[in-house]
């Protein structure tokens, strides 16, 4: 129990380190001032927070006591929290003074929202709160498919949907981590993501794995990705596994002799987008590693991947369903492909990973199936030797340096400007981050187009919804193309910007 469990470090060079006996404590501390706010089973409980301890022993208090923790990203705009923390009528709020400040003009629009705990409040914030609670508590007996965390993600059409996730969720995970991080843990692994813990990629996929086999996790609360400074942390603090997402390993290809500055990795899983030959190749030269391709979803989570310990890694393949879990070429009516067939790539559900579905939406749930096929959106195959490769989603969702990112949600607040007459939000080709966020815009007609206009139009999708989301491109046109029946075709301008800037 005394063993290091968290060991963290801010932009200004301030660090502490948590052990699993803290843990323990701190959250059973937690755990007593929720149950004291009157939060009670099935309440949500939204964190805000970065790489921070409080982020951790939020979920872990909230999971002891029934209630459902709701992460959210300290990226997001106040648009893009105030949907959140009312579609999910969020109980208790845990956040930084950064976010903080985001929330205060939102309160009298959010009725169920009780409580805000503020962790930069000395006096009485978040760890006042805690000095004042018992150091014992009792756990509620949960159940395997009792609700634990809803995560809210993005789809083609209408606003992000929550997707709930059951207490299994974590055993769920296990095979697809262990195998990724070719079988972690070992006796000297640390591990490390610069993925937010808001998302499942950092919380699921890195965190909480890493607890659950009493290994150490690497906390960084320093904004933006920097390769330099992850080549730093890394080296420091002796990290031995990492996810790194495509993004970020194409950023790290700029520092020299990464070896050479102490990184010494035993393992790194990347995922969130496409990796590609080219990284992988570059990562066995620069890092000494085989990369570990893994693919999943927030619904339906770490399900295939690679094993380099044990396989033979293809580059550019996105590996084979990780023991526990079976995803195949799929047709429309719902059978399996032969080799090489492309088909949609679907999970078979009643899977430990499998969530319990989207928060207040039944029927968008029972819309994601295929008979008994969990339907991801992804258009892939399978190859002679069992290896399954992504091709193309099938719908319009935008993928962008990991993040998924709906079209519908940007172009909702794009409409608010009053310039703007039309839009469509599209993916567009990057070397870097696979896709950027490029809207199409139609004016008003006593409007002209201008790069101030379309710099204070990205500022509004900054500043409503996150930063991630903002249009890096911004193309205004005189119409857009649409369907007999009025539907934009963005399937359209996907393809014209495919063939434009293979043409560059």
């Amino acid at each position: 129990m005394n063993h290091p469990a968290l060991l963290c470090e801010n932009a200004s060079g301030v660090t502490s380190e948590h052990s699993f006996a803290d843990l323990h404590r701190l959250s059973n501390q937690l755990a007593n001032v929720f149950l004291s706010m009157g939060v009670k089973q099935g309440d949500r409980v939204a964190i805000l927070l970065p790489q921070r301890v409080e982020t951790g022993l939020c979920h872990i208090a909230a999971w002891k006591i029934g209630a459902v923790s709701l992460p959210l990203s300290v990226l997001f705009g106040t648009d893009a929290l105030r949907y959140r923390l009312e579609d999910s009528g969020a109980k208790i709020l845990v956040g930084s003074q950064e976010g903080l400040e985001k929330i205060q003009s939102l309160r009298n629009e959010l009725p169920e929202l009780e409580e805000v705990i503020d962790c930069d409040d000395e006096r009485s914030g978040f760890w006042a709160l805690l000095g004042q609670a018992k150091a014992d508590c009792e756990t509620l007996n949960t159940l395997a498919d009792d609700a634990a965390i809803v995560i809210y993600t993005s789809g083609t059409t209408g606003p992000p949907k929550g997707a709930v996730l059951a207490h299994r969720c974590l055993l769920g995970n296990l095979t697809g981590f262990e195998m990724s991080q070719n079988f972690f843990p070992h006796p000297d692994d640390l591990m490390w993501t610069p993925a937010d813990w808001a998302w499942t990629g950092g919380l699921l996929d890195g965190l909480m794995p890493a607890w659950f086999y009493g290994r150490p996790v690497l906390g960084y609360d320093g904004g933006r990705f920097d390769p330099e400074k992850a080549c730093d942390l890394m080296a420091r603090y002796r990290v031995r596994n990492a996810f790194i997402p495509p993004t970020a390993l194409k950023m790290l290809r700029q520092v020299d002799d990464i070896r050479g500055r102490g990184v010494s990795l035993r393992s790194v899983m990347s995922a969130g987008e496409a990796l590609g030959a080219r990284i992988y190749e570059w990562a066995e030269d620069a890092l000494g590693i085989r990369i570990n391709e893994m693919w999943g979803q927030t619904e339906f989570n770490y399900i295939v991947g690679n094993c380099s310990e044990i396989m033979a890694v293809k580059p550019g393949s996105m590996g084979k369903s990780y023991p526990g879990h079976r995803v195949e070429p799929i047709d429309e009516s719902g059978n399996v492909l032969a080799d090489g067939e492309i088909g949609e790539l679907c999970a078979l559900r009643d899977d430990p990973v499998m969530f319990l579905g989207y928060w207040k939406r039944d029927q968008a749930t029972r819309d994601k199936f295929i008979g008994p096929w969990w339907s991801t959106g992804d258009v892939g195959y399978r190859d002679d030797d069992g290896y399954l490769w992504f091709v193309g989603r099938k719908d319009d969702v935008i993928s962008s340096a990991g993040h998924r990112i709906g079209p519908g949600e940007i172009e909702d607040c794009i409409l608010k400007h009053p310039s703007v007459v039309q839009v469509a939000a599209v993916g567009s080709p990057d070397e870097l981050r696979g896709e950027i966020v490029k809207a199409f815009i139609v004016l008003a007609s006593d409007e002209m187009p201008s790069d101030a206009l379309a710099q204070n139009i990205q500022d509004l999708v900054r500043g409503d919804l996150a930063a991630y989301e903002y249009p890096r491109e911004i193309e205004f046109v005189s119409e857009l193309p649409m369907t007999t029946t009025g539907k934009v075709r963005r399937i359209e301008l996907r393809e014209q910007e495919i063939a434009r800037k293979r043409n560059a």
